[in-house]
């Protein structure tokens, strides 16, 4: 039996956590449990909360119970001190076992139904990393005007600043082989928001194979994400890969 690692990154999320692991399950259970020509795969769902200041942890530990006996599908409950996606999902990704491991934001903004299409390439060994993108040909977004003009100008400045080929970075949504994930994960230094980036960066550097689907995305309103102070760090980010570039180019 193939395992999968599906990883749900948490910050003060203590109000939708339930709802949305609940609708995870549900597709667990159904669709996504059915035998397919890759073989049978059992699941293991992640929890990571990460430095919330609500209940979140403890509605993270309820859910985990509530799903305790579910055959097929193990759902675990891990708690982080920091605040931090990447690190949250650093951390899980290499205490997993899973032959692939993968995560969604909680918020399920990408649709449900786009998770067999980010896992096939992997399945079938086409790809190393596979990525969610709200810019790729064929995707369908639904978001403001003002996180559209963001989105585009962020990813043109990864294209021009550190040359990264693909068109969506930040999307979470994304899924990488076992293999993958124990030679990128010690390289990647950044616990927050940019840690998506610097991991596409260095899947690229390293010459591994990146394929990019297309999704259909619905923004959050209710987001967590404090916009101009992660643009600034993000912006750090990639000043800072382009100073270890050009150090190890020199």
């Amino acid at each position: 039996m193939r395992r999968i690692n599906l990883t749900l990154p948490v910050y003060n999320e203590e109000a939708q956590l339930a709802a949305s692991v609940r609708r995870v399950m549900e597709a667990l259970k159904s669709e996504f449990r059915r035998p397919k020509a890759e073989g049978e795969v059992g699941w293991e769902v992640v929890i990571a909360e990460n430095g919330s200041t609500d209940g979140t942890w403890r509605m993270a530990e309820k859910v985990a119970r509530e799903f305790a006996g579910v055959e097929g599908v193990r759902v675990t409950a891990r708690h982080r001190a920091v605040a931090g996606r990447g690190g949250a999902l650093k951390e899980a990704w290499l205490a997993s076992g899973a032959e692939i491991v993968s995560y969604m934001d909680v918020d399920l903004s990408t649709d449900l139904a786009d998770y067999p299409r980010l896992l096939k390439p992997l399945l079938a060994n086409e790809a190393d990393v596979v990525i969610g993108s709200r810019l790729a040909a064929g995707a369908a977004v639904k978001r403001s005007w003002r996180r559209e003009m963001l989105s585009r100008s962020y990813n043109a400045l990864l294209h021009g600043a550190l040359g990264l080929r693909v068109k969506d970075a930040q999307c979470g949504f994304k899924a990488l082989s076992r293999a993958a994930a124990e030679r990128l994960l010690p390289q990647v230094a950044d616990e927050g928001w940019f840690f998506d980036t610097e991991l596409l960066w260095r899947a690229q550097r390293a010459g591994l194979r990146i394929a990019e689907i297309p999704v259909r995305w619905v923004e959050d309103r209710d987001t967590r994400v404090r916009l101009w102070p992660t643009i600034w760090r993000d912006v750090r980010g990639v000043w800072r890969l382009r100073r270890e570039a050009r150090g190890k180019r020199g």
